[in-house]
């Protein structure tokens, strides 16, 4: 697994694309829109320090997270800087179009709140969102205006693009149920979104020598600055599951990731994973699974 691509790792990538042309963005962040015709049809499973929508018109596999997804029909793609994806194209016929940019541009002169916080990028969510030839028609309209805006020498350019990108975001969101997006009701509910919100940030684990640091429901308590017990209490309440639970269960799920994914060690997984001995994580992994992790390898390849 590498390393967060940054914005110049994305350019540098793609530099033998000469339609792929980096740009600079005065101000504050970095902005720029592409169609897909010109896409590679694997893109490197990783996390990326910079967000990015795509309107994916084509059939292929979404990797994210410890999960894929099959998209058969236009679809839009919400990734953010948290959560490691990769694209792997089912045939030649990609079109679309997709933008890259940071938080900063977007936010630059704006009082919307930041973007970990909306639920179309929400860590834990589901990324990909199906559109119907209507919903296709408007998403492609904005795609197109940021395609000649940015070629445009129109001095305040930059603020017309980043006026597309909010209305690109709210009409994503227009297309959602509101009951998929429900403000908090409760305490519990509060405390229990912050833990797996807490939890989800400690992963992926993208380098041998990057540990996990949160280990216990103790550790998590400390962080979120409650007592263990209210901890407990909420999680329980709210998802059906322990603490303990969510927390051996986020640790498996990225355990099978960085088998599948990586050409790391068992030692070296099991250290990133914050178990002092290798044996240790064997056992634990096997009494989850019950599979060794040397196992679930070999039924990989």
């Amino acid at each position: 697994m590498d390393s967060r691509e940054t914005i110049k790792g994305f350019y540098e990538r793609n530099a033998h694309n000469q339609n792929l042309i980096s740009v600079i963005t005065p101000g504050v962040g970095h902005f720029n829109v592409f169609s897909r015709d010109y896409c590679s049809s694997i893109t490197p499973y990783s996390r990326r320090d910079y967000y990015k929508i795509s309107l994916i018109i084509g059939k292929g596999k979404l990797h994210y997270a410890d999960k894929w997804i099959y998209v058969d029909r236009p679809a839009l793609l919400f990734s953010n800087p948290v959560i490691p994806y990769s694209w792997e194209a089912d045939n030649d016929d990609q079109k679309g179009f997709f933008c890259l940019f940071t938080d900063q541009f977007l936010h630059a002169g704006s009082h919307l709140g930041m973007l970990p916080d909306s639920p179309l990028f929400k860590i834990g969510g589901t990324p990909i969102f199906f559109v119907n030839e209507s919903q296709q028609q408007i998403i492609s309209d904005i795609f197109i205006k940021m395609m000649i805006e940015i070629q445009s020498d129109y001095l305040h350019k930059y603020d017309m693009l980043r006026a597309y990108l909010h209305l690109l975001i709210h009409e994503t969101m227009k297309m959602n149920p509101a009951e998929n997006f429900e403000p908090y009701q409760n305490a519990s509910q509060r405390v229990a979104s912050l833990f797996m919100e807490l939890l989800e940030r400690q992963f992926p684990i993208d380098s041998p020598d990057r540990f996990l640091k949160l280990k216990s429901p103790v550790d998590y308590a400390e962080s979120l600055s409650i007592h263990v017990n209210s901890l407990n209490r909420s999680v329980k309440e709210i998802t059906g599951k322990t603490t303990s639970q969510q927390i051996i269960s986020r640790i498996i799920q990225e355990a099978h990731a960085l088998l599948k994914h990586t050409d790391w060690n068992i030692v070296e997984i099991a250290y990133a994973l914050g178990f002092e001995e290798p044996s240790y994580f064997t056992n634990y992994f096997k009494k989850q699974t019950g599979m060794t992790p040397n196992a679930v390898r070999v039924t990989i390849v």
